[in-house]
């Protein structure tokens, strides 16, 4: 690990060991593509990607209400607990979304002129930028867990383009204020 990123992690750890996080409270997340909890094929990985599945592969809107006191800027990710990786699989990673945000367009990822200013979208576990949509093997329903984290800091330092997920998750959650999750489920 680089030497800049070593300093920015025990940074961190200190400041999560210092903050208390604020109660979330009535802190919400939703979405209007996917009410009934359901990930319609619009949001389901394209065929381009050689996992089997045909769907439209676009990033499903979202809106969220009640984020914390205090709140300087959001991180959004989406993650399936139910790969068959031993870790999951994270299909999405927004970060740095200003606070004065209150959700994001269908179709938004990969355009950065629909994404809040400011906001990046980094690496995800299919290995670049941008949504990437479910695409489970044959079988059972998997869980896809879409969490927007409030932070008490503007800007996250270590998000760029080529950050890996977990990096960014490590961040996140040492300078959070709050959570709010949407799950839906999708199986073929």
């Amino acid at each position: 690990m680089p030497a800049r990123i070593c300093s920015a992690v025990a940074a961190a750890a200190m400041a999560a060991l210092i903050a208390m996080p604020a109660s979330a409270g009535d802190f919400r997340l939703t979405s209007p593509d996917m009410p009934d909890g359901r990930m319609p094929a619009a949001q389901v990985l394209s065929a381009a990607y050689g996992f089997g599945c045909d769907g439209g592969n676009r990033s499903p809107a979202l809106t969220w209400e009640g984020a914390p006191a205090g709140t300087r800027s959001f991180v959004l990710t989406a993650h399936d607990p139910d790969a068959p990786t031993g870790i999951g699989w994270t299909h999405w990673v927004v970060a740095n979304i200003p606070a004065d945000a209150q959700g994001l367009d269908t179709g938004a990822s990969g355009d950065a002129t629909r994404l809040p200013a400011g906001a990046v979208e980094t690496r995800t576990d299919f290995g670049v930028p941008g949504y990437g949509g479910a695409c489970p093997p044959e079988g059972r329903e998997h869980r896809y867990v879409f969490t927007l984290t409030a932070l008490g800091i503007e800007a996250l330092p270590v998000a760029t383009p080529e950050a890996m997920p977990a990096l960014i998750g490590f961040f996140a959650n040492a300078h959070a204020l709050g959570k709010a999750v949407l799950e839906v489920r999708y199986g073929r």
